[in-house]
């Protein structure tokens, strides 16, 4: 086969021309421009806009615009979360102490009656300010860190070791935070401090340590001594309020058995003496006679009769044929 009538294969050749390419060029700057114009304020954020490097506003949570190019730049705040700062140790669970590392520089202070103890604690706190929170201190953290530390120092200083560990943690816990609250006011940090919790309070090693355990041994013996006594005054006390109760309700009634009774023998009184006022010698004989069967009838027969001078007696058991 002859190749010699063959032509030869022309390469494709795009005709753009520049007008095309300056379009192109000029509608993917139009995008991207459009697309850094935006910017997303999460719903736990706010954002500060800087303008030419200077504060010019601040936006709350959803879809913002500002001016591209390096103009305007965002900075998003999370104005909505607690934030957590640990003191005297470090780690994924900054929330117990218990794991990571530890921080004896942090934590290490002297107690008001010279002995060394070792705090640690945590601060939880929100951002109020996002402008304060960004401009007004230009280390942050640290400044957050130093404040704590010292109000820390001061309170623990105040007191004495086993006060420290045991009665004055909530004391403490509370001048903490109204103390941080106000200097961090001071210095203007747009911070507000949520709350103030210690942690590990452990005392030096020594007799202060056996100490201490002695004094939780007696604060565990004292607990258990009070729940067994409300135990006991919860068991007892009823029932005898209840027998109290029951003790005065028989009283009650007997005392009112009895003044009835008495006032039914004062009427009984004042009828028999109207009629003995009226015939006293009958009405003292028929006396004399219902005696005298009473008598007779409530001792079954073992009564004897004896004249009033005692000259002689009638046994009335023998007159009724009963035993001599």
């Amino acid at each position: 086969m002859d190749n010699s009538n063959q032509r030869p294969v022309r390469p494709i050749r795009f005709n753009i021309s520049p007008k095309l390419i300056l379009w192109i060029v000029i509608a993917v700057v139009t995008v991207l421009l459009v697309l850094s114009s935006f910017f997303v304020v999460d719903q736990t954020e706010q954002a500060v806009v800087l303008r030419f490097g200077r504060y010019h506003r601040t936006v709350g949570p959803g879809l913002q615009t500002k001016i591209p190019l390096g103009i305007e730049r965002n900075y998003n705040v999370p104005t909505q979360v607690i934030q957590t700062m640990t003191f005297g140790y470090r780690g994924q669970g900054a929330a117990s102490p218990l794991y990571g590392q530890n921080y004896t520089n942090e934590s290490l202070m002297l107690t008001g009656d010279l002995n060394i103890i070792d705090v640690q604690w945590t601060v939880q706190y929100k951002i109020e300010n996002p402008y304060n929170w960004m401009f007004k201190v230009e280390s942050r953290e640290s400044t957050l860190r130093d404040i704590s530390q010292s109000i820390m120092n001061q309170l623990v200083g105040d007191l004495p070791i086993l006060s420290v560990m045991t009665s004055q943690r909530t004391r403490i816990e509370v001048e903490a935070q109204e103390m941080m609250q106000k200097m961090f006011d001071l210095y203007g940090l747009g911070i507000r401090v949520v709350t103030v919790k210690l942690q590990n309070i452990v005392p030096p090693v020594g007799s202060v340590q056996d100490a201490f355990e002695d004094v939780n041994k007696a604060i565990q013996d004292m607990n258990r001594y009070i729940n067994e006594g409300k135990k006991l005054y919860n068991e007892v006390i009823p029932a005898a309020r209840g027998e109290a109760n029951r003790l005065i309700q028989v009283a009650n009634g007997y005392a009112a058995e009895r003044v009835n009774q008495a006032r039914g023998d004062v009427e009984r009184f004042n009828s028999v003496r109207e009629v003995y006022e009226t015939s006293k010698d009958i009405t003292g004989t028929r006396l004399y006679i219902e005696t005298i069967e009473e008598i007779l009838q409530d001792n079954k027969g073992n009564v004897t009769l004896v004249d009033k001078n005692l000259a002689n007696f009638l046994p009335m058991q023998m007159i009724q044929g009963g035993e001599k």
